[in-house]
């Protein structure tokens, strides 16, 4: 598959992502170890190369990284190593050890890198497939009112285009982001807004599920791969709706769909970042109906079937205001009708 970020080949459909999943962090028999204290400065300036295999050692990787900041004036050494920054692997997976990593494996994100030596970290760091440099704020919609085009983070070098893996009674679920666009959530233990959806949905499953506010699609795919006829996944966002629709063709192979029609590219969707009313991003054809909008959820009503009384996820980003949080569960139900559930 064609990355809409950067052109290559650095995006795969989840059957073969998933094929490569049982061995792509595991050492070979000649791989080495060094576990370094990422609280201190790592003073010795040095790091290994990758094994003969391909893969290093993640300590090792940030070594590397942090050496190259320190040259490029980036970091100090009196900087502790984990002042390089944070590790996003790819794929993003339940890990019970720390990872070797393959080559174009990681995002790093950072606050303190700049361009020059973002490129340089891309171009010497083989593990790094791409570099963000972040902000005190969080990329995408934090304010419900749609009011002002949201902030974002910047790519500085290569693609920063990765894939978390969400385990499902029916087989993994792969979704895939760009980082610098949309904000960062790892998975709790356990998994429970997974959970929360496997119990709505049901078996046999409800003839329809709608995923309000849907960011890169994770809990309304679920829905779908678990049989749903008929899901509609939506958001305000431009990324989150894009990434929705690019991952619905990502785990085409394993919903009951023949073809996916995706009507606008990311670049064509930056020309409205933001959008109130609804604007069909993707449709499948076959046996599942599956859309994906982007649009005000206030519009959503629009285009749900009448007296369809879907079930509905409502994973807004803010759930500390109860009140609010009512008040948007009482609205759908007064309008739409189903049954609703916050994850």
């Amino acid at each position: 598959m064609k990355c809409p970020v950067c052109g290559m080949d650095c995006v795969k459909s989840a059957k073969d992502l998933l094929a490569t999943l049982s061995t792509v962090f595991q050492p070979c028999p000649e791989c080495s170890v060094r576990s370094l204290d990422k609280r201190r400065p790592h003073t010795q300036l040095d790091y290994a190369a990758p094994c003969s295999c391909g893969k290093r050692f993640i300590d090792e990787v940030f070594a590397h990284i942090y050496v190259i900041m320190v040259e490029e004036g980036d970091l100090s050494l009196t900087d502790p190593l984990i002042a390089a920054g944070s590790p996003l692997i790819h794929p993003g997976v339940a890990m019970d050890r720390p990872p070797f990593l393959p080559i174009n494996s990681l995002v790093l994100l950072s606050s303190r890198v700049t361009k020059k030596t973002a490129e340089r970290l891309v171009g010497e760091v083989p593990e790094v497939r791409g570099v963000v440099r972040t902000g005190d704020f969080i990329p995408g919609i934090a304010n419900p009112d749609l009011n002002t085009v949201p902030r974002v983070y910047e790519l500085l070098a290569g693609c920063d285009v990765r894939a978390d893996i969400f385990p499902l009674p029916t087989g993994p679920l792969v979704i895939y982001k760009q980082q610098s666009l949309i904000h960062i959530e790892f998975p709790r233990a356990g998994y429970p807004k997974l959970l929360s959806v496997i119990r709505h949905v049901g078996d046999p499953p409800v003839s329809h599920f709608v995923d309000a506010f849907s960011g890169v699609g994770t809990l309304g795919l679920a829905a779908a791969c678990l049989g749903v006829p008929h899901v509609i996944l939506n958001d305000a966002w431009y990324a989150s709706a894009f990434w929705s629709a690019f991952n619905l063709e990502v785990n085409r192979e394993y919903l009951k769909i023949q073809r996916v029609r995706i009507f606008e590219q990311i670049d064509d969707m930056q020309k409205h970042p933001v959008s109130r009313e609804q604007i069909k991003i993707a449709e499948t054809e076959g046996d599942q109906i599956i859309e994906v909008y982007q649009g005000d959820f206030h519009a959503l009503p629009t285009v749900i079937p009448p007296n369809s009384g879907p079930m509905t996820v409502l994973d807004i980003f803010n759930k500390k205001d109860p009140a609010a949080l009512q008040a948007i569960q009482q609205e759908w139900i007064t309008t739409v009708g189903g049954d609703v559930f916050v994850p």
